[in-house]
């Protein structure tokens, strides 16, 4: 019996020795049969891609969105360009192959280790910037070098480009190479990499991230000298979103006209809903000139140059208002009670303070005015006493619920806040109490006053429409890549409350009329500027650069030209139901009569004529 047992256990124990045999060998049968398939029939075609290739990843950066004015008339487009790249790991030796890079294209060796060595901080597969957009030539002798080069690449990207030049510069803004310190913001920049371009400044840098995009990616494979192979797999850029503004190009070109050869400013706007109209800051610059990097000699030119060109004067230039600021003294005093229409007083000339003498612009004087003769003829010494009786802060309090002295908050960055003083705020800054005679400069616009064009052109547009104080916008609307509107994306339709002037409509009437006086009664400042047919409402301004102490007659000593006074002519049109205000100011200009009124007529003249008659007019 245990006989027949043991002889039935080396039956079953050699069936399943066989059987693992058998599996054993079925096994390693497949694995060769791999084997010989990978090594033998594809063996070659693995070599290759095993030896001479690598899968990588390419990012594709986005179309930025173009900008059009209100007309959808282009501004800034994109062009094709080409950059020069080096991926370091497939280039190696490095310096050799920039040596003959460099003997091929004709570009300074130098300059192109200096890149290397800048820009090698990163992944030793990712491209490194050499040079941006290439000229055709280089570009046709890397093309015709290709296999001598390895690990430089050519990659074709949209370059910006500014239809018009100059125009419009300030506000347009331009782009530049994407900073180390702008890297560090992951909130807003984590998306790029160096060698990437942004906004820098104007509406370039504020709306940046809805021009920008988002980009897209490139799975390929690349052979042993960095050149693309195939294309494996594509995700496609997002092109940017395309901003149509609310300037109208043709009154913007006849502004910069008007401006040539001038230092200054202009902001024309739409008083009903403070879409501007034109934003000009003279002198410009061209931002074409920033795209790809700046030459250092236009930079330093651009630096030296005395009447800065970079300062966006409309936004961030702070001027004493003059006498475009007796609109808010008129205003205040009428509202206080400390004037109305019918309060009179005698200008000599002159008006005595204590010991001290404040003179009127006129030195003959203009005999006895009210509120409006005193507005239609800028009467210095009517203002002086409506200033005395209302007190600084009071007089303060309505210039900031008129929305100066503090930004407009239009859509562009480093808008200034200008300036309007209080007997707080001097005893804060300079440790000295409030003396009543200073009041008498502020109440027409002198001393410690200082506004923006575009604030002025605010106040102004607010007397115009009746109150309301509009919130000045650069952005008409937004769309995308297919033309359909989007919504949501403008950063200052949000939350935006109306603001109106602290004044009745018998009072604001009232100050309208000496406005309109200024320009079409018999003895106004700026009778000169009067267009038949038109009923031109405004204020001019002679603004002091340098303090000159109104209790001395000082007005006839002769001054450096760069030291003459600032030349102010706000206006709106026409006086009923206006379409547009304006705000001029002429650096060193002196009288805005003579200087800055003749601009904003022809810019007034040229917006409310229409056709064939419009073409005309922008051609003069």
């Amino acid at each position: 019996m245990s006989a027949y047992i043991r002889s039935g256990d080396r039956e079953w124990y050699k069936k399943r020795l066989n059987g693992g045999i058998l599996c054993v060998v079925a096994a390693f049968s497949i694995l060769i049969a791999r084997l010989f398939h990978l090594q033998i029939i594809e063996g070659e075609e693995y070599q290759r891609l095993s030896l001479n290739n690598c899968i990588r990843l390419r990012s594709v950066p986005p179309s930025r969105g173009l900008i059009f004015d209100r007309d959808g008339r282009l501004l800034v487009d994109n062009r094709p360009s080409f950059n020069l790249l080096m991926v370091l790991k497939d280039a190696a030796p490095v310096h050799e192959t920039i040596h003959r890079l460099s003997v091929y294209t004709g570009l300074p060796e130098g300059e192109l280790l200096e890149a290397v060595n800048v820009r090698n901080r990163r992944n030793s597969y990712k491209p490194v910037m050499l040079k941006a957009d290439i000229s055709r030539d280089v570009l046709a002798a890397i093309e015709v070098n290709r296999y001598d080069l390895p690990g430089v690449v050519v990659d074709p990207q949209p370059k910006r480009f500014y239809v018009h030049g100059p125009s419009a510069a300030h506000l347009l803004g331009y782009i530049g190479e994407v900073s180390p310190g702008e890297l560090a913001d992951e909130a807003l920049y984590g998306d790029l990499s160096s060698g990437d371009f942004v906004g820098k400044f104007g509406l370039e840098k504020s709306m940046d991230r809805l021009l920008r995009g988002e980009p897209g990616g490139r799975q390929v494979e690349v052979s042993a000298t960095g050149q693309v192979v195939k294309v494996l797999r594509t995700v496609e850029a997002q092109p940017g979103l395309n901003l149509f503004l609310t300037i109208d190009h043709d009154l913007q070109a006849k502004a910069e006209a008007l401006m040539d050869g001038i230092t200054g400013s202009v902001v024309a706007m739409d008083p009903a809903t403070g879409h501007v109209l034109a934003l000009v800051s003279s002198p410009s610059f061209d931002p074409n000139d920033f795209v790809g990097g700046l030459d250092a000699a236009i930079w330093d030119e651009m630096l030296l140059n005395p009447h800065a060109p970079l300062e966006n004067r409309a936004i961030k230039g702070e001027y004493p208002p003059a006498s475009t600021y007796k609109i808010v003294t008129a205003m205040a005093g009428l509202e206080e009670g400390v004037i109305d229409e019918k309060s009179t007083a005698f200008c000599p000339g002159y008006y005595e303070f204590g010991d001290r003498i404040f003179r009127c612009w006129k030195k003959s004087g203009h005999g006895t005015v009210n509120v409006i003769s005193a507005l239609s003829q800028s009467c210095d010494v009517f203002f002086y006493q409506v200033g005395e009786k209302l007190g600084v802060d009071r007089l303060a309090a309505y210039a900031l619920a008129f929305a100066l002295g503090r930004a407009t908050g239009i859509q562009l960055d480093r808008e200034a806040d200008g300036l309007i003083p209080t007997s707080r705020w001097k005893l804060a800054r300079f440790g000295e109490p409030w003396a009543e005679g200073e009041t008498l400069p502020v109440a027409i616009g002198q001393g410690f006053n200082l506004t923006t064009p575009l604030q002025m052109a605010c106040l102004t547009s607010a007397v115009g429409n009746g109150g309301p104080i509009p919130r000045p916008t650069l952005l008409d609307r937004i769309e995308n890549a297919d033309g359909q509107v989007v919504e949501g994306k403008d950063p200052q339709a949000a939350g935006t409350e109306m603001r109106f002037l602290p004044v009745s409509p018998e009072n604001l009437d009232l100050v309208r009329e000496g406005l309109r006086r200024v320009v079409n009664g018999p003895h106004g400042t700026a009778r000169g500027s009067k267009i038949e047919g038109i009923e031109i409402c405004g204020k001019t301004g002679t603004g002091q650069v340098i303090g000159r102490d109104r209790s001395e007659d000082t007005q006839e000593v002769a001054l450096p030209a760069h030291l003459m006074p600032h030349a102010w002519f706000v206006a709106y049109a026409p006086a009923e139901n206006p379409q547009i205000a304006v705000a001029v100011i002429v650096e060193n200009g002196e009288h805005g009569s003579g200087t800055a009124a003749p601009i904003a007529r022809e810019l007034i003249r040229m917006h409310l004529v229409s056709g064939d008659e419009r073409t005309e007019t922008a051609d003069v």
